[in-house]
């Protein structure tokens, strides 16, 4: 192993002390794990493996267009208590069904029996029940 002569900020070598008491270990252990884990993440040509994966599928002939088999893929994790389940369903009609349709239904009139309306905020399943238990 080869020894290295590094010179940082006093800061730094602040944090990495601290760091390494925290875990237990040297400091140099904690830059050879630093080290390593940059190296990782970093091909030889110095890119990152972000840099690596822009433009991976831009020659993928089996999804069609990119941008529409994206927003196909988001709308298929579309629920019926969603607010925007009416819009996706309209759109991608073959994503969903008709057990779908009365979940939304059962999910509107929830709504409507609580004084509320679709899009009126996140409401946990139940909540509004342990809220009216409690008084």
């Amino acid at each position: 192993m080869t020894r290295i002569l590094a010179d940082l900020p006093d800061d730094d070598i602040k944090w990495l002390d601290r760091l390494a008491a925290k875990q237990g270990k040297s400091r140099a252990s904690v830059l050879r794990e630093a080290v390593s884990a940059y190296k990782a993440q970093t091909r030889d040509d110095g890119t990152s493996w972000i840099e690596q994966g822009f433009g991976a599928w831009k020659d993928r002939d089996d999804i069609g267009d990119a941008v529409d088999w994206q927003r196909r893929e988001r709308a298929a994790n579309t629920r019926p208590w969603d607010a925007d389940y009416p819009d996706v369903r309209a759109e991608f009609p073959d994503l969903f069904d008709e057990a779908d349709d009365r979940e939304h239904a059962l999910h509107l009139a929830w709504l409507a029996e609580n004084g509320m309306k679709l899009g009126d905020g996140n409401v946990a399943p139940g909540a509004l029940e342990k809220k009216h238990a409690k008084k």
